[in-house]
């Protein structure tokens, strides 16, 4: 029966089909209109809240579960981008405009884990994962120092789009993998084995085996962009699928074997997406000035132990 909403989904494979992928709501729930550039969207279990940042604004906004409020987490917040959590439950930021990577404490203090690598400024840190021996990998374009839109125009010193790790016991800021156009997000399998990053400027997600001694393969093409859209974050479910925010061409879903299975439609440019709320089932997206939310019949994947 039509309906007269405009259609959610585009299935391109079988395999997205409505009793798998595409199962959950028929059309997104928006949740806040007002951000300037949204990205970073973070839920935080034991807050029952969604964090996100407005890179332009300067500030990180909240909304809570229960109530639909939305308030300012914090302002400024170094034109935070990316946001995550690590195994203790402290909040991760890629401050693009102070170019670094802060841990927010227990008692709301503020620790920076990165600011440098080699002696050099970083560019401006975009998006952040944590692995269960607690380091943390990070992205490193130049997205935040090109102008002063969404950080600090300067000039690069490092002069490379990186990926870096830090030590979780030294703390030392390492060299992941290197010879990106602009790393962007990261995320990694949910057996870890693998680290998948998207390239926004090649438009392809890589794929990298993760050794026991921290450091990666040369890495592969896992999939390439489509002429409409340019990826932007990464995330898994826990059937496998790989979702993409894919910038005008909305949310993509890709089987473990590449193949795009199919769309989520979004009227505005989609940055970045997460998985969320009580049951993990909740993607929640940003896009230009808006979070939206979409209720899944997946769910996040789970996290590695």
């Amino acid at each position: 029966m039509a309906t007269g909403r405009p259609a959610l989904h585009e299935v391109l494979d079988d395999r997205f089909g409505t009793e798998k992928c595409a199962a959950g709501d028929l059309q997104l729930e928006t949740l806040h209109v007002g951000s300037r550039w949204a990205e970073g969207p973070l839920y935080i279990p034991a807050w029952r809240q969604l964090i996100w940042s407005d890179i332009p604004n300067d500030r990180m906004l909240r909304w809570d579960e229960e109530t639909g409020v939305v308030g300012v987490f914090r302002s400024p917040a170094g034109h935070s981008n990316g946001n995550t959590l690590d195994r203790e439950g402290r909040l991760i930021s890629c401050e693009q405009g102070n170019r670094r990577v802060t841990r927010t404490e227990h008692d709301g203090s503020l620790t920076v884990l990165a600011d440098r690598y080699r002696g050099k400024r970083l560019n401006s840190p975009n998006d952040a994962a944590v692995k269960s021996d607690g380091s943390i990998w990070f992205s490193d374009p130049d997205f935040g120092i090109t102008s002063d839109y969404e950080g600090h125009r300067a000039e690069g010193e490092i002069g490379a789009n990186n990926i870096y790790r830090i030590d979780p016991d030294t703390g030392e800021v390492r060299l992941a993998a290197d010879g990106f156009g602009a790393p962007n997000g990261l995320v990694f399998s949910p057996d870890e084995s693998e680290l998948y990053v998207s390239d926004t400027r090649a438009n392809e997600i890589r794929v990298f085996e993760v050794r026991a001694d921290g450091t990666l393969s040369e890495g592969k093409v896992f999939a390439e962009g489509t002429k409409e859209g340019r990826f932007d974050n990464i995330r898994f479910d826990d059937r496998g699928h790989l979702w993409a925010a894919a910038m005008d061409d909305g949310v993509h879903c890709y089987a473990p074997d590449g193949t795009l299975l199919g769309r989520i439609l979004v009227p505005n440019t989609v940055s970045n997406i997460r998985f969320g709320g009580p049951r993990r089932n909740r993607l929640f997206i940003t896009a230009n000035d808006t979070l939206y939310s979409l209720v899944m019949g997946v769910n996040a994947a789970p996290m590695a132990v």
